[in-house]
C-alpha cells in the first residue's frame, strides 16, 4: 500500500459493513421515508486513531446558541489544528445524542465520512415501527457499493483510463530505469488518481522494479 497523506487517510471510505442507514424525511402517509447513510461515532474514533494516532487527536465540547459544539483537534506537522461543528438534542437520549452528533459533524469537517453526504437518499418502505423494511436493505447495499467504488477508483471513465494506463505499464516498462522515467514524467497524473487507483499503479511499478532487481541478481 502506498503512503497516504493524513487528510487522505481520514477521508477514506469506510468498509460498507460499517455504514448504517436511518430514516430521514417521512412520506405524509407514513408508508415510506428517505434513507440516510451514516457511521457510528466509535468508527469515527477508530478512523482518527488509525490516521492520526491515538495521541494525534483530541476533542472538546462547549455550548452555543442552544447547540452542543464539538471541536476536534488533529496534530498536523507538530501543530494542533482545530475544526468544529455543532448539533441540537436528538430525539433519543438528548444529551448523549447531541454529543455524538456534534462529534461526527466536526469529524466531517476533517473529511471523515464526508463522502456519505453525496450518496443519493432514496425513498424506502418502512414498517409500522418506522424502521426500514428488510427487503429494502439489498437495494441500499448495492447503492452504497456503487458509490464507494467510484470514491475509491473513480467514475467508469476513470476506471477505463486506469485500465489502459496499467496495460501500458505492463507492456512498456521492464527495467528500473523505465520505472524511474515513468514516475518522473507522470508524477502529476498519478497524484491525481483516486486512492485505490494510485495504489494499484504504485504496486505495478514496484513489481516491475522488484522483477528487474531479481533478474540483475540472478
Amino acid at each position: 500500500m502506498t503512503d497516504l497523506s493524513l487528510f487522505e487517510a481520514l477521508a477514506l471510505p469506510f468498509p460498507p459493513e460499517r455504514v448504517s442507514w436511518r430514516i430521514g424525511k417521512m412520506k405524509k402517509d407514513g408508508s415510506g421515508a428517505m434513507a440516510l447513510a451514516y457511521v457510528d461515532a466509535r468508527d469515527v474514533m477508530d478512523r482518527l486513531d488509525e490516521a492520526a494516532g491515538p495521541g494525534g487527536w483530541q476533542c472538546r465540547y462547549s455550548h452555543a446558541n442552544g447547540k452542543t459544539v464539538c471541536d476536534i483537534g488533529v496534530k498536523v506537522d507538530s501543530e494542533w489544528i482545530w475544526k468544529a461543528d455543532g448539533a441540537g438534542d436528538s430525539d433519543i437520549e438528548a444529551e448523549k445524542g447531541a454529543l455524538s452528533d456534534a462529534f461526527k459533524r466536526a469529524a466531517v469537517r476533517w473529511g471523515i465520512a464526508r463522502y456519505l453526504y453525496a450518496i443519493p437518499s432514496p425513498w424506502v418502505k418502512v414498517d409500522q415501527y418506522k424502521q426500514i423494511e428488510t427487503e429494502e436493505h439489498k437495494k441500499l447495499e448495492e447503492l452504497l457499493k456503487r458509490h464507494t467504488v467510484e470514491i475509491e477508483w473513480g467514475s467508469p471513465e476513470d476506471r477505463a483510463t486506469l485500465k489502459a494506463l496499467a496495460n501500458t505499464i505492463r507492456t512498456m516498462l521492464t527495467t528500473k530505469d523505465d520505472v524511474r522515467r515513468f514516475r518522473a514524467a507522470n508524477s502529476g497524473v498519478v497524484a491525481q488518481l483516486r486512492v485505490k487507483a494510485r495504489e494499484h499503479v504504485e504496486e505495478l511499478l514496484t513489481r516491475i522494479e522488484d522483477g528487474a532487481e531479481a533478474r540483475e541478481a540472478a
